[in-house]
């Protein structure tokens, strides 16, 4: 009589999903007419402990015998597999298919080595799993066919990726892996209704999972709804404490609700679990700014500096810090730096201007200002300090003609400097002529 001998090989393939790895179970059903030869046998006895040397020459040998044993060539795929000979394992994977095309797991671990290379021809291998039965735990391996050709298809075929983990999804109700890809697939795409909803179903069968929420934090950042992100963030940093990326995530969450005091020791906690996250020295520095902790701020652009002396922005980011502090000369340097690494930095002017302005250093300010003018729109506040430094370098002529323009821009908005044009021109008027 036949009788029916499972053999269970497991089979460990990165797949397209950017949060986790796929593990894919494998079990493969051989028929026996008489007794399975010897060779096999011993060969996957030393599968069965790892001992992947010694099973090669085994099954090696049963192949030259009967080269059309598909078992054979089944596990000699996944010998070379576990020895890193991806090539040699396609090939076998290949002979397996060829020798009897109708099994499921020859199918799906060819379709899986393929995609692992790249190869375009892993589609159609997978596609065929999907119609096999497995011999064992039948809808979790189909699922599993139809969640690694929705890897596979992610950036060729989006359409059918989704399609595929809907497949996935209703085989397998309880996982929420099928979801979550769907999710982060949808995300990707700016569908963010759809990955909210895939989410959620994520969280409804595994309130557990970190990349979920993630997900979900993601779609509420991304979509304005951020007083909805920080209870999940907030969940996440309590239950996974040593994250550096919650912590970040939840310090810029609380720093766009205007939490700075909040958000200030979620980053630096982000820091001491990942000191070398430059974005986040980045955001704690732009922070410490805002909160007038400005000491605190200097120290880390100069740090970030230390690494990185050509980056005209963080010169321009330091500049401003030393400006609020009123160290001017520092400042104007800065500017300076900044522009020598970035001729067309608009802002470094205009920062420049007000730094050359403040060290009396009034033609400096005014040829600032021109370039700054060239670069981006005019503004009163620009308008004023032209005023200003001509009316420092006694050209009344000129700083007559920039306190009216001021005076026409600012429209209410600057009544300090306003009262100040008003009270200069009554003094300069009669002698601009």
């Amino acid at each position: 009589m036949n009788r029916l001998v499972a053999k269970t090989i497991l089979l460990i393939v990165a797949t397209g999903c950017a949060l986790s790895q796929t593990h894919t179970t494998v079990r493969h059903r051989r028929e026996v007419v008489e007794e399975q030869p010897a060779e096999i046998a011993q060969a996957e006895e030393a599968i069965q402990k790892n001992d992947f040397a010694s099973a090669e020459p085994l099954l090696k040998k049963a192949i030259e015998r009967d080269p059309k044993n598909y078992q054979a060539w089944f596990d000699l795929g996944f010998v070379f597999n576990r020895l890193g000979r991806a090539e040699e394992s396609i090939h076998a994977y290949r002979q397996s298919v060829a020798a009897k095309p109708d099994v499921f797991e020859s199918n799906l671990n060819l379709g899986l080595m393929l995609a692992r290379s790249n190869s375009p021809e892993a589609e159609p291998f997978l596609r065929a799993a999907t119609k096999l039965k497995p011999t064992d735990h039948v809808e979790d391996g189909q699922a599993r066919a139809w969640l690694s050709l929705g890897h596979l298809l992610e950036n060729t075929k989006p359409d059918d990726a989704l399609d595929a983990y809907q497949k996935a999804a209703a085989l397998t109700p309880k996982d929420p892996e099928p979801h979550l890809s769907a999710g982060l697939l949808r995300e990707r795409r700016k569908d963010f209704l759809g990955a909210e909803a895939e989410y959620k179903l994520v969280l409804a069968l595994d309130p557990r999972s970190n990349e979920a929420v993630i997900g979900l934090t993601n779609i509420y950042m991304k979509s304005s709804r951020i007083a909805e992100a920080e209870p999940l963030l907030r969940r996440l940093s309590t239950e996974c404490p040593d994250d550096a990326g919650i912590h970040l995530q939840l310090g810029r969450v609380l720093a766009a609700e205007g939490k700075k005091d909040e958000a200030i020791p979620e980053i630096q906690t982000a820091l001491k679990l990942s000191p070398g996250d430059t974005d986040a020295q980045r955001d704690l520095a732009d922070l410490l700014t805002q909160s007038g902790k400005l000491a605190g701020a200097e120290k880390i652009y100069r740090d970030l500096l230390a690494a990185r002396p050509n980056d005209a922005e963080l010169h321009q980011l330091l500049g401003e810090v030393l400006l609020k502090q009123r160290h001017f000369p520092e400042a104007e340097q800065e500017f300076q730096a900044a522009i020598r690494l970035k001729p067309d930095f608009g802002v470094a002017y205009g920062s420049l201007a007000v730094a050359a302005n403040e060290n009396q250093n009034y033609p400096l300010a005014i040829r600032a200002l021109e370039i700054r003018d060239k670069l981006l729109p005019a503004t009163p506040v620009a308008y004023f300090l032209r005023a200003t430094a001509y009316d420092h370098l006694h050209d009344y002529k000129q700083a007559s003609v920039y306190y009216h323009l001021f005076l026409d821009a600012a429209k209410g908005q600057y009544p300090d400097q306003e009262w100040q044009a008003r009270h200069r021109l009554i003094a300069i008027e009669p002698k601009k002529r």
